[in-house]
C-alpha cells in the first residue's frame, strides 16, 4: 500500500513539474514576442512607402528603394552625409569603449590590489563622481571647451569618457569575486611587471566584464545626443543621433511632407552595429553581470 502511495505522489509530483515547465515557457515566449515585436515592426515599415496608414505585420517592396532614399543627393543636402555620421559614431564609440572599459579596469586593479593611505578615500571618491549627473557640469564643461577651441572636435567626445565612474564600480565588484590575489603575487614572484601583469594575466580573467560594460558602453555612446548636439555644429561631424533628431524635427514640422519609410529605414541602420556588437559579446553577459554583482 505504501508502495503505491509512493509511486501515486512521485506522478503527480512530476505533474506539477510539467504544469510549471509549460507555464513557465508560455511566460517567456510571451515576453519574447513582447520585446521583439517592435523591432518587428520597425522593419516591416522600413519596406512600407512615404505614408503608412495603420499597422502592417507583413513587408512591402520598397526595402531598397528606401535605402536608396538615405544615400541620394536631397537627403545629403537636408541632413547631411549618412556614411560620414556612420562613420562618426562608429569612431568616437569605439574609442570611447576602449579608453573607458580599459583605463576603469586599470582603475579598479590598482585600488583592489594595492593597500595604500587614502584607498578608501579613492574609491568613496570616485562613487561620489558617479552619483553626479553630467547634465550638472554641462554649462561648465561647455565654457572650458570653447576656451580650449576643443568644439567640433572628437576629443571631449572620447578623452573624457577615460573617467567613468559606473564601468570602475562593476569592475571592483567583479575583481573582489573572480581574481585571488595569489594570482597577481605569483606573477611578481616570477618577475612579471606590473603593467605586464594586468595586460597578460589580470585581462584574460576579466574577459566576461570587459564584454559586459563594452556593451554597455557603446550603446551609450552610440546613443549619446547630448554632448554631439552641443559641440558639434559642422555638417561633416555630425553623429548618428543627431541626425536621426533632425529627421525628427522635420517629421513633427511637417507632418504631411514626412517620409515615414525613410525615417525607419534610418533607424534600422542606426541600430545594426549595436545588434552585431551585442550578438558578438552577448555570451558574456549572463556570466559577468551575475559574477560582478556578488561580492565574494
Amino acid at each position: 500500500m505504501a508502495r503505491i502511495e509512493g509511486i501515486a505522489g512521485e506522478t503527480e509530483n512530476q505533474t506539477q513539474t510539467k504544469i510549471r515547465q509549460i507555464v513557465a515557457y508560455v511566460v517567456l515566449i510571451f515576453l519574447m514576442v513582447v520585446s521583439l515585436l517592435p523591432f518587428y515592426l520597425l522593419l516591416i515599415n522600413a519596406t512600407r512607402p512615404k505614408v503608412q496608414p495603420g499597422i502592417q505585420f507583413y513587408p512591402d517592396s520598397l526595402f531598397f528603394k528606401n535605402i536608396g532614399k538615405i544615400f541620394d543627393e536631397n537627403y545629403r543636402t537636408n541632413y547631411g552625409s549618412f556614411p560620414r555620421a556612420f562613420f562618426n559614431s562608429i569612431f568616437v564609440s569605439t574609442i570611447a569603449t576602449v579608453l573607458s572599459v580599459y583605463f576603469s579596469a586599470l582603475t579598479a586593479y590598482a585600488v583592489h590590489v594595492y593597500d595604500f593611505r587614502l584607498k578608501k578615500a579613492v574609491h568613496t571618491f570616485i562613487l561620489i563622481v558617479m552619483m553626479v549627473p553630467t547634465q550638472a557640469a554641462a554649462i561648465g564643461l561647455y565654457r572650458m571647451l570653447v576656451n580650449m577651441n576643443l568644439t567640433n572636435s572628437f576629443i571631449p567626445l572620447t578623452i573624457p569618457t577615460i573617467a567613468a565612474p559606473a564601468v570602475y564600480f562593476f569592475m571592483i565588484q567583479y575583481m573582489a569575486s573572480s581574481l585571488p590575489l595569489e594570482i597577481v603575487e605569483a606573477a611578481r614572484m616570477d618577475g612579471c611587471g606590473e603593467y605586464r601583469t594586468f595586460n597578460t594575466i589580470v585581462l584574460p580573467i576579466l574577459k566576461p566584464a570587459l564584454a559586459v560594460q563594452g556593451i554597455f558602453v557603446f550603446v551609450s555612446n552610440w546613443n549619446n545626443l547630448f554632448f554631439p548636439q552641443m559641440l558639434l555644429d559642422k555638417p561633416e561631424m555630425k553623429t548618428i543621433p543627431v541626425v536621426l533628431q533632425l529627421i525628427k524635427a522635420n517629421i513633427d514640422s511637417n507632418p504631411m511632407t514626412a517620409d515615414a519609410g525613410l525615417e525607419h529605414m534610418f533607424m534600422v541602420l542606426a541600430i545594426l552595429p549595436v545588434v552585431i556588437i551585442y550578438l558578438l559579446l552577448s555570451k558574456n553577459i549572463v556570466g559577468g553581470v551575475s559574477l560582478g554583482a556578488v561580492k565574494g
